[in-house]
This record gives structure tokens, sequence and C-alpha cells, in this order.
């Protein structure tokens, strides 16, 4: 059995925007991916990276994916 592609979401406590993020994602690919999501302030180096962009998928490797708005061209 293949495991999942594993994506991270960056986010905030209480972001609406973030919220909205995420339902777009599942609902553009229910089941395909692993999601994790993390605070973008719990770490130094993703809060002076991506701290005004979020919401920020990245790939298994770190890759950014998108930001900001959910952009399902950027999965595919």
């Amino acid at each position: 059995m293949t495991s999942k592609p594993r994506l991270l979401l960056l986010t905030r406590p209480e972001c609406g925007l973030c919220e909205e993020f995420r339902v777009e994602l599942e609902q553009a690919f229910p089941g395909r991916f692993e999601i994790e999501e993390a605070c973008v302030d719990d770490d130094a180096e993703w809060a002076r990276r991506w701290g005004l962009k979020i919401p920020v998928l990245l790939d298994s490797s770190g890759a950014l994916l998108c930001a900001t708005r959910f952009d399902a061209d950027s999965l595919t």
C-alpha cells in the first residue's frame, strides 16, 4: 500500500482565511493527501519567511505550493 503524499499547512489560531483554505483543499482533493497543520509562529524560520503570507501550503520537502489563497492547480 502506498502512503499518501504529505503536506504541511502553516496557519494561525482563529484565522478564518486559514480555515477556508483547509476546507477548499480537502474538498478539492478528498483523502488524497496527509495534511499536517502547524502554527507559523511555532518556528522562528517559518515566522520570518511566511508570517505575513499565511496560510501557506508546503510539500514534504518544504517547497512552497501556494500561499494566502488555495490554488488547486499548484497540486496537480
